[in-house]
């Protein structure tokens, strides 16, 4: 299996190409960051798998089409490629120049669009293959101080749900499917843009970046429209179809500010040091400084992934239940 991942060297994406090494597969792995996606690159060796390394800014189409390219010449045909590249800012939205909007953008929503673009040129030809979105509980409810990462997920949402329908027009089998996610411990709170007063941090319950490892490459597997990853994006799209305005928007403006930061304000280092432009030098790896307070499964993943067996044990249970109805009627 060949698969293709954005964002490898840090966070999520890095995660997910470990879990595919376990699998065996062939993963290229695209970052600007190349100290870090050599670093990436050998955790896939070590794990079973081969990498293949390829510099890349995803926000360049050009470079994405050359990724892709090299990609198919060294490692095969692509099966599976993953959009998980992204960059935000966090700060109030009269506080975000228009470069850094159009930077967040560039990445986080067209970076899945020229992803996708490239995917699409070698997988229809063959009529097959599978691009998964790595999309957010953000996507369907936008919290402040991230206006500009909202505005770019829901925007990935929009344009994969075109897209699937026009695959479905053409009944091809190639299949596109989205992941949304909660919050993860990942390196991005450590690398963010900030203009805030205090250190960012992830909107509590946290998830550690295997969690969403294993959900993508599960999906990969068994691409359906969307994955919920975790009861709290599942509680989050639900309610923002449900309430989005008294309840959705009048408790995030009263809570959305202090739960993304901790109480350590931000020194003038980290103010002055992030990735959104240009990559910051080093290997970070795939995990944040929020270890103790994050967990390691997701039970709502477990019955997603296992929706077969507890449907058949439902139904056995059900059918116990009624027979047990029956006899007493009976008696």
């Amino acid at each position: 299996m060949v698969v293709v991942i954005t964002g490898a060297s840090a966070g999520i994406g890095r995660a997910t190409a470990r879990e595919f090494g376990r699998r065996g597969a062939a993963v290229a792995l695209l970052a600007r960051n190349e100290d870090a996606l050599r670093a990436a690159a050998s955790e896939v060796e070590g794990l079973g798998g081969r990498a293949l390394v390829v510099p890349t800014d995803v926000a360049d189409a050009d470079a994405v089409e050359a990724a892709a390219e090299r990609a198919t010449r060294e490692l095969g045909a692509i099966d599976v490629w993953v959009n998980v590249a992204m960059a935000s800012i966090l700060a109030p939205t009269w506080e975000i120049d228009p470069a850094e909007f159009r930077r967040v953008t560039e990445v986080t929503y067209l970076g899945q669009v020229h992803g996708t673009m490239a995917a699409l040129r070698r997988m229809r030809p063959r009529d097959r293959g599978t691009i998964v979105q790595v999309g957010s509980a953000l996507a369907y409810r936008g919290i402040p101080l991230q206006g500009a990462y909202c505005g770019a997920k829901h925007a990935i949402r929009g344009f994969t749900d075109a897209l699937r329908t026009e695959l479905m027009h053409e009944k091809s089998a190639v299949r596109v499917t989205t992941v949304h996610l909660p919050a993860l411990n990942t390196t991005q709170f450590g690398l963010v843009r900030v203009r805030v007063p205090h250190r960012p941090r992830p909107v509590a319950p946290v998830f550690q970046p295997e969690v969403a490892a294993r959900a993508i490459v599960w999906a990969s597997e068994h691409p359906r429209r969307e994955h919920w990853v975790g009861a709290s994006t599942a509680v989050t799209i639900l309610g923002s179809r449900l309430t989005p305005g008294i309840i959705g928007d009048r408790y995030l403006a009263r809570t959305g500010f202090d739960s993304q930061q901790t109480p350590d304000r931000v020194d003038e280092h980290r103010r002055h040091t992030d990735y959104l432009f240009s990559p910051v030098r080093g290997d970070h790896g795939a995990h944040g400084p929020f270890a103790d307070e994050s967990k390691s499964r997701s039970a709502q993943v477990w019955l997603a992934e296992h929706r077969g067996v507890v449907a058949a044990g439902a139904g056995a249970v059900a059918g116990a239940l009624a027979a047990a109805g029956a006899a007493r009627t009976r008696r």
